[in-house]
């Protein structure tokens, strides 16, 4: 897994107590309404999104920039490719 720090997200998704598959279909929802370059910040507490982001971003041709983690949630990044 990839961590990083100091990212800046040009569009926040907060869907921290929501069920899976919310997670991916919210990210794909939102990486629809950026352009080319624009980077896409996911909040969530699911532990499978840990796994399916990464793998979500591989099979769309999206770029996985990196996650970190909070006391109550993970942050994961996404730059539209």
């Amino acid at each position: 897994m990839k961590f990083v720090d100091d990212i800046k997200a040009d569009v926040t998704a907060d869907i921290v107590y929501m069920m899976c598959p919310m997670h991916i279909l919210k990210l794909d929802e939102m990486v629809k309404g950026l352009e080319n370059g624009q980077v896409l910040n996911i909040l969530t507490d699911y532990d499978g999104a840990l796994e399916d982001i990464p793998q979500w971003c591989e099979r769309t041709g999206n770029e996985f920039i990196g996650m970190k983690e909070t006391e109550n949630f993970y942050e994961f990044y996404v730059r539209k490719t």
